[in-house]
């Protein structure tokens, strides 16, 4: 990948959102600029305050904000963000969005319930933003969602290049559920290793059953690939079919480290030999250790998206 420091405009500023300050500070060091100045306060009631602290008028801006736990204030804080940078009549705002909260919300499974990714893109588009720069989506569809630009980037490049660079034997590229085997069937590929898919059958959210192995991982050396682990219940129950069928050492990376509520403790008391996620979503130094988690920066990805996109290059070459 391209270095991207000292080729960015000046009149381009970085801004970064509370959920995502480390993760802006390592862009704004590839990229070599400072990470703009902005404010943001919570007041006793739960209202949140922004504040641009720099003159913004005819600049490009960039605002990089996840929407991880918690979701809503995190979203808010960016749609004031937003809304502030436009105000203050920037020439361009860029949302970026490492983790898409609210996209698993992505169609209506049964009746009178929101859309809620549909609502969010809205909520984005309202608030000012011009483009959108995100990860991963759990659904590509979403970008449909979208009128204004979306530049949809995959972790997969970064996260090949760390598993190469394990150089674990006896490798097969495992897909979590039959939903995730067209993102296996591409890790599998770049690795050129054999893919096996765990039939799971999910009876209610956030609560995952397996079925079926389809494939041999007898003697072999697992590695799960998903786009996010939230509750931990479906690695978890792949790790554990995977280990009754024979398998060695399983191994698990996904792009979004969300891992809310009993995750954890799910996967501190499994069998799984270590996790890899990106820093999309801010690590838990804590948790880090707890779970046996490795993190994969995708900081050079992410700037190199954001100097292209400034000088109106393709991105689409970053695209794997």
């Amino acid at each position: 990948m391209p270095d991207g420091k000292g080729l960015m405009d000046e009149r381009t500023h970085i801004f970064a959102g509370s959920a995502s300050i480390q993760l802006a500070k390592l862009i704004c060091d590839y990229l070599n600029v400072p990470l703009a100045r902005s404010e943001t306060r919570v007041f006793s009631d739960g209202e949140t305050w922004v504040k641009i602290d720099e003159n913004v008028r005819g600049a490009q801006c960039f605002v990089i904000q996840s929407t991880s736990t918690p979701v809503n204030e995190h979203l808010m804080e960016l749609l004031m963000m937003i809304d502030a940078l436009r105000r203050a009549s920037a020439d361009s705002i860029t949302a970026v969005i490492p983790y898409f909260g609210y996209a698993r919300q992505d169609r209506k499974e049964q009746g009178r319930v929101a859309l809620s990714a549909k609502l969010v893109a809205n909520l984005l588009t309202t608030s000012g933003a011009d483009r959108v720069l995100t990860m991963d989506l759990h659904a590509g569809q979403i970008q449909g969602f979208f009128d204004i630009p979306v530049d949809h980037l995959y972790a997969s490049p970064v996260l090949v290049k760390h598993v190469q660079e394990l150089n674990v034997p006896d490798l097969v590229v495992v897909s979590p559920d039959v939903g995730s085997v067209r993102r296996a069937r591409h890790y599998a590929e770049c690795l050129d290793v054999p893919l096996v898919i765990i039939d799971k059958r999910r009876p209610k959210p956030n609560v995952s059953e397996v079925m079926n192995v389809i494939g041999d991982v007898e003697g072999c050396h697992a590695f799960l690939f998903d786009d996010l682990i939230d509750t931990g219940g479906t690695i978890c129950n792949a790790v554990e079919v995977l280990k009754r069928n024979g398998a060695k050492d399983v191994y698990a990376a996904c792009t979004h480290g969300v891992l809310s509520g009993p995750a954890c403790e799910r996967l501190a008391a499994s069998e799984l030999k270590k996790l890899f996620v990106t820093n999309s979503i801010e690590p838990c130094e804590d948790k880090c250790r707890r779970i046996r988690m490795e993190v994969v920066s995708v900081a050079p990805l992410l700037g190199e998206a954001i100097r292209r996109i400034s000088k109106n290059q393709s991105v689409s070459a970053l695209f794997m």
